[in-house]
């Protein structure tokens, strides 16, 4: 069983929460915090900022266009093609007392603002003590760019909206603090081989990752399996581009019984990034394409070692199935541990496993403006997760896996100084 995220709202077990009667509860401001370490995020979120489609389209769409409107009663929503898109407020929480946690709508001016300024999110980053950050798409676009593509019928709408928000992220977001932020570009789904090409030229524009679905057969489009995707994943495998499948982005997550309480999908959110990691593994896809870095965010690494025994065991069964062949000569675990990499939240307990994991394929995230998010206190979870592990596989864990994964230089002085930005 999955649960369809965007019908999430209309649950009655998450409703609970939200504003109290006077509007948002907002915690004290927090100070900045003690540095210890010199930290990447892998994974944060944008709320996108009701400008970001402004002047980015050509003028035949400027009716159709996203843009952001007020409705009766004051709540804000996105308006694309002629259909409403709400920012839910699950999305951009730090800040907030976790009892008005809700998916009831939210107006920008009930978020905090680093959630969609740019300006105030390098603040909040400061505040605590990360160097550089990834970040998502939110609602609107979708984790994957999907609600952008397959929300209308209009495809050079859906190609002129990807394309905007794409040279926005890159201009504006990235553009304006460029050693802070790593450029994530969201792909061209409804052919592959445009997608190819916008892989290649925004990477040549100097985007170094693109948010892909985790399984795109749930969003109605092809599965892995089909060849369909082959020359995207090519051309992110000779431009070094990082495809990110972020947990949610196939629209679904795991769930059990339809009258299992809510909190039943928060503890199985994992479960997806190791579905993912099975099915982009048996895809061959990373066979076919040696090179190609796959990067499931949000996703854990608790279940990482469990699977790579599992997939020793199953060796014994290949020649009965004839999908792993002998002339790839890799084992199924050696090619995760290869091609694949792996994002801690919290997950003290699993750290034990890091050479069975890989040292050189954690990555860590703080999930800002997320629920899960560890801001502003990210340091002090780093510190009581990994802290007294050998320094060098801490350096690596907090920012020179995700520096070289990425591409993303981190200045001397901030190596030998998390104070010195």
């Amino acid at each position: 069983m999955s649960i369809n995220l965007d019908d999430l709202a209309a649950d009655t077990g998450f409703t609970t929460g939200g504003k109290g009667a006077d509007g948002p509860t907002w915690l004290p401001e927090p100070e900045r915090r003690e540095r210890k370490y010199t930290v990447i995020s892998v994974d944060d979120h944008i709320v996108e900022p009701p400008h970001t489609f402004e002047g980015r389209l050509p003028a035949k769409f400027a009716d159709r266009a996203p843009k952001v409107v007020e409705k009766d009663g004051g709540a804000e929503v996105w308006v694309y093609d002629g259909k409403d898109f709400p920012n839910v407020g699950f999305n951009a929480v730090v800040g907030r007392p976790v009892s008005e946690y809700s998916f009831e709508p939210s107006r920008f001016d009930e978020m905090r603002r680093g959630a969609w300024d740019i300006h105030e999110r390098i603040k909040d980053m400061d505040v605590a003590g990360i160097y550089a950050s990834l970040n998502f798409p939110s609602f609107l676009p979708g984790f994957a760019g999907q609600r952008l593509q397959l929300t209308t019928s209009d495809r050079d709408l859906a190609l002129a909206s990807v394309r905007a928000w794409n040279d926005w992220h890159l201009e504006e977001w990235a553009g304006s603090y460029p050693g802070r932020i790593i450029p994530c570009q969201i792909p061209w789904l409804l052919d592959p081989e445009l997608g190819a090409e916008e892989i290649r030229r925004n990477a040549e524009r100097g985007f170094k990752a693109v948010t892909f679905s985790e399984a795109p057969q749930k969003l109605g489009l092809p599965s892995l399996h089909t060849g369909y995707w082959d020359p995207i994943m090519r051309a992110c495998a000779e431009t070094g581009t990082v495809v990110n499948l972020h947990i949610g982005s196939s629209g679904t997550s795991p769930a059990t019984a339809d009258d299992a309480p809510p909190d039943t999908v928060g503890v199985l959110f994992f479960g997806y990034a190791m579905f993912a990691a099975v099915d982009w593994l048996y895809s061959l896809l990373p066979v076919r394409y040696p090179d190609l870095k796959i990067c499931l965010s949000e996703g854990g690494i608790g279940w990482v070692a469990g699977l790579m025994d599992r997939l020793d065991h199953m060796l014994s069964y290949h020649d009965m199935y004839g999908t792993w062949t002998k002339d790839i000569g890799l084992t199924p675990a050696e090619v995760l541990k290869r091609n694949f990499w792996f994002c801690a939240v919290e997950d003290q307990s699993s750290f034990a496993l890091r050479d069975r994991i890989g040292v050189e394929n954690i990555l860590l995230e703080s999930d800002y403006p997320h629920c899960d998010s560890t801001w502003p206190n990210t340091q002090a979870v780093i510190e009581s997760e990994i802290g007294g592990l050998p320094a060098a596989d801490v350096r690596r864990f907090t920012w020179q896996n995700a520096s070289e994964l990425y591409r993303h230089p981190v200045p001397a002085e901030v190596q030998a100084d998390p104070d010195a930005y």
